[in-house]
């Protein structure tokens, strides 16, 4: 096991939201932090910047999860610049509203690529190193439509399901190795994917969950962060949502 300062981390999809609390969770104990994002570079460079806060090292990358060619790249620049992540949060993903009957077949691929190809390219590329180190963590943000279903999201219900399932099937492949994979379902965060709720909407959301309010993604990055430590070695294979008391 490495110390703090030594541990390399990946977020993907870490320009905004959660992925970007994710990592200012991590670079506040001087873990060396590594934010992926595709298109949003001064988003990136702006949680770069209160990331560098902290005093540790940090850096910047683009790629397209949905090409194995474009990750292998991006390995390659990480092994070069010392960043070889020992753990990887997959946070990337897209969400899509609406009903199952008007999804398209461009829509279904594209939901599924990025919310499952780009998870599963990046734990295969990624793992290896922590194979031969007998230590890692992998971390799959899903959601708790993947545990639920919902509704009018039956596309993004379906893929998160998917990654739920990757996580506790690979959990049990890497377990001899000593490389914990889990996931992360949170309930409704604070974030851009319930940006579209009207007053209402969000009133009544909140009525529905126990604790009253929606979840933050500081919370969500704290759970994120526990699961990564060293002292969580016997947590593997599963599927925790911090969800307020909501939808359980």
């Amino acid at each position: 096991m490495k110390a703090l300062a030594e541990t390399s981390v990946l977020i993907t999809g870490a320009s905004r939201g959660i992925g970007a609390a994710i990592a200012e969770r991590f670079a506040s104990v001087g873990m060396k932090v590594v934010i992926h994002y595709l298109q949003s570079h001064e988003s990136a460079n702006e949680v770069a910047r209160r990331c560098l806060a902290y005093g540790g090292e940090v850096m910047t990358i683009s790629a397209d999860l949905r090409s194995g060619e474009q990750i292998d790249r991006m390995k390659t620049k990480l092994d070069e610049l010392g960043f070889t992540p020992d753990v990887v949060v997959n946070n990337a993903g897209v969400a899509y509203y609406g009903l199952v009957s008007d999804v398209t077949e461009e829509e279904w691929d594209e939901c599924m690529s990025i919310n499952l190809k780009g998870m599963f390219l990046c734990a295969q590329r990624f793992m290896p190193h922590m194979i031969s180190q007998k230590y890692g963590r992998i971390i799959n943000v899903s959601s708790i439509w993947g545990i639920t279903g919902a509704s009018c999201e039956v596309m993004y219900s379906t893929a998160k399901g998917g990654v739920n399932a990757f996580t506790k099937a690979l959990a049990k492949e890497l377990a001899p190795s000593g490389v914990t994979v889990n996931a992360v379902a949170p309930g409704a965060v604070e974030t851009d994917m319930v940006k579209h709720l009207d007053k209402e909407e969000r009133v009544a959301l909140q009525d529905d969950i126990p604790l009253g309010r929606l979840g933050t993604p500081e919370e969500v990055a704290s759970l994120v962060y526990f699961l990564a430590l060293p002292e969580s070695s016997y947590i593997t294979g599963q599927v925790i949502s911090p969800n307020g008391g909501w939808q359980t």
